[in-house]
């Protein structure tokens, strides 16, 4: 009893070290800048929720980063035509290159909905627009539900957040933390998926011959 108590305490020490060490690099990480040269892609998705995420996206289209637009996770009651307004750009690149998805309420949903709307034209290469602190967890997600589809990360820095101290700012601090939580929910996910089509992929592999011998 004594050894399996030195066992369990032994393995909770070491189980925190590796989630604080685990904190200290998804810190590291969205404190990362958007890419300095950024390679054109067929199309752009934006997910709202953040500061500057759809004038960020609206300036890569508007530079030929992708050849149409998609904001998911829109509001039922916003307008295309409010968003065209607080984005700053020209109302026409919205009539002729951006879609609104309504449907997304949160990450998974918006990997869903860039799904759809990718599979419908024919996608299979996306920029992806979100704020710095919640790209970890949108990728993870979105690699998931996208798995065929080549994914670029242009994280947003936010302004009310103090990234570069995070640890100084309660705030911020409260906010990495909830984010690296729902990361690593995100990341067993994916981890989970893609050993079920691992499995998968073998079971079909092994079809054939077992079919064979019987």
């Amino acid at each position: 009893m004594a050894r399996l108590v030195r066992y369990l305490l032994v393995g909770g020490i070491l189980g925190g070290i590796a989630l604080l060490a685990g904190f200290a690099v998804f810190a590291t990480i969205v404190r990362r800048p958007p890419p300095a040269s950024l390679p054109a892609a067929d199309a752009i998705v934006v997910l709202t929720g953040g500061e500057d995420r759809i004038e960020t996206g609206m300036r890569l289209l508007s530079e030929g980063k992708g050849r149409r637009l998609l904001i998911s996770g829109v509001n039922p009651g916003t307008r295309a035509n409010e968003i065209s307004r607080m984005s700053g750009h020209d109302n026409r690149l919205f009539r002729c290159c951006v879609d609104f998805g309504y449907e997304a309420v949160n990450t998974s949903s918006n990997a869903e909905e860039a799904r759809a709307w990718a599979a419908d034209r024919g996608y299979s290469q996306l920029i992806l627009v979100t704020s710095s602190y919640h790209m970890p967890r949108s990728m993870t997600e979105f690699a998931r539900v996208l798995p065929g589809v080549k994914l670029v990360s242009y994280p947003v820095a936010t302004r009310h957040y103090q990234l570069d101290a995070w640890w100084q700012h309660r705030p911020t601090a409260r906010l990495l933390a909830a984010e690296y939580i729902k990361f690593l929910t995100a990341a067993v996910r994916l981890g989970a998926a893609r050993l079920s089509a691992i499995w998968e992929r073998g079971a079909v592999a092994g079809a054939p011959a077992t079919a064979k011998k019987g």
